[in-house]
């Protein structure tokens, strides 16, 4: 049994999602994995099937009837990990562009240093990123700089997606309420847990651009990230993150 449920959401990842799996379970702390995929035309599922055997009560998969967007997978992941009582719930991407060794790190953050919630941040010190050309980096930085300013949030990568939560943290939150789909999704949910106590931990890391596969980021998702910043700050005031007490 394991304490950690690492939430793995894929579209079209044949080429990278049985290394991922590998590498992971190869770690020194033991994790157990979610892989959610949004109907993968390329096979992605049944690869994640034929490792099944391999990694009996730890390989888990949730199967999706089309491409529902990164947020609804992270939802469903959510959900299924504190229906088992996870005590700890991770977000990675399968591109490797998050090294799965730093799951560890992440853990540590909230296990050993007594945050709520960890975030892989390529903009504090020590963090940065590889193989990306420069305009890129410029705009990625500006976009979290633009975030920053906007939520007034003290989180220097506010779109990072490699994340440790506790399980109190998504426990207290309605993820219901959790409104975004694609590039905002980070954000609001960072947004969520601040604007509910909880303390976050920025621990530095480098971030790789992916060498296999095709990224997932289209000018619609980053529009949603762009506008709803502005929605999500203009009715802050009328949203309530906390789930009502049954």
């Amino acid at each position: 049994m394991s304490d950690s449920l690492v939430i793995i959401p894929t579209f079209n990842e044949k080429e990278n999602v049985e290394a991922m799996i590998h590498k992971i379970f190869s770690l020194q702390k033991h994790f157990h994995i979610l892989v959610v995929d949004d109907n993968s035309p390329d096979g992605t599922a049944n690869i994640v099937k034929s490792l099944q055997p391999t990694y009996p009560e730890s390989l888990f998969l949730l199967e999706r009837k089309g491409k529902l967007g990164l947020g609804t997978a992270y939802i469903a992941g959510f959900k299924y990990g504190l229906s088992k009582n996870y005590d700890y719930i991770f977000e990675i991407d399968c591109d490797f562009s998050h090294d799965p060794e730093d799951l560890i790190r992440l853990y540590h953050a909230c296990h050993k240093g007594g945050f709520d919630m960890a975030v892989g941040s390529r903009y504090v010190t020590g963090g940065r990123v590889e193989n990306w050309p420069k305009d890129r980096i410029a705009l990625s930085y500006g976009a979290s700089l633009y975030v920053r300013i906007i939520t007034w949030m003290n989180i220097k990568d506010p779109t990072a997606g490699f994340v440790c939560y506790k399980h109190e943290v998504l426990n207290a939150i309605d993820l219901d309420k959790i409104k975004f789909i694609g590039y905002a999704f980070q954000i609001e949910m960072k947004y969520a847990v601040l604007s509910l106590g909880f303390k976050i931990k920025e621990v530095p890391i480098t971030f790789k651009d992916r060498v296999l596969g095709s990224s997932k980021i289209t000018r619609g998702i980053v529009k949603e990230g762009i506008m709803g910043v502005l929605k999500m700050v203009g009715k802050r005031v009328f949203i309530n993150y906390m789930k009502a007490q049954s």
